[in-house]
């Protein structure tokens, strides 16, 4: 398998990740600094190999299987992290990083069923999801600082924008679930499916073994 530039670059980023889990435990005054800077690198690349696989033609079945993927490993990471140095009380905090990963898992395996069956521009990435990333994004960037910043409460700051990324991680996810319902309520799919499934089921001869044809 020849690699390409997006594809190479999506492997960058999820090599990034236990990088970031590294500078995060470390017990250094820069080791924020060190971990903004991996999570900026690891979006840059995000951006960098989308583009060049529109711009150059560059297109894998692998690197669009890879490139979410290495995604939502990353945010999942962070928040794990972040979870993990907060507060036993900041219940809300968890509750909203839970919301954010379980959205991820519940979308992906949606996208997946639905391009099975040739449905994926019924959930194909919206304006929410998009203004949805941009928040959750920009507050794992802040929460990764952490420190106060020129006088500004960075971490509150960050709290905040996350709150609003649940809330909006809420509203896709409800747009897409929508969305997809006709065909999630249409019995038609689903006896396709149990179909396709008995057609995959090896066979047995009269004598209970194993019959492959």
């Amino acid at each position: 398998m020849t690699m390409t530039t997006p594809t190479l670059l999506t492997l960058i980023r999820i090599a990034l990740i236990p990088v970031l889990v590294l500078f995060f435990y470390l017990p250094y005054w820069w080791s924020n600094i060190a971990c903004v800077a991996v999570f900026v690198l690891a979006a840059a690349t995000d951006w960098a190999d989308g583009f060049i696989a529109r711009r150059m033609g560059q297109m894998s079945t692998f690197g669009a299987v890879l490139d979410p993927l290495a995604d939502k490993l990353m945010v999942a990471t962070a928040l794990i992290m972040l979870v993990q140095r907060q507060d036993s009380y900041e219940i809300i905090f968890t509750i909203s990083a839970a919301v954010i990963v379980g959205r991820e898992i519940t979308i992906s395996a949606l996208r997946e069923w639905m391009s099975e069956i040739g449905e994926w521009a019924r959930v194909k990435v919206s304006w929410v999801g998009k203004v949805k990333t941009g928040f959750q994004m920009t507050s794992i960037g802040f929460l990764l600082y952490h420190d106060d910043l020129l006088g500004l409460p960075i971490a509150l700051i960050g709290e905040l924008l996350l709150y609003a990324a649940a809330a909006l991680t809420l509203w896709s996810m409800a747009s897409y679930l929508r969305s997809a319902w006709p065909v999630i309520s249409d019995s038609r799919y689903h006896r396709s499916q149990h179909a396709h499934e008995r057609e995959d089921e090896p066979s047995t001869d009269a004598e209970g073994g194993l019959r492959h044809e």
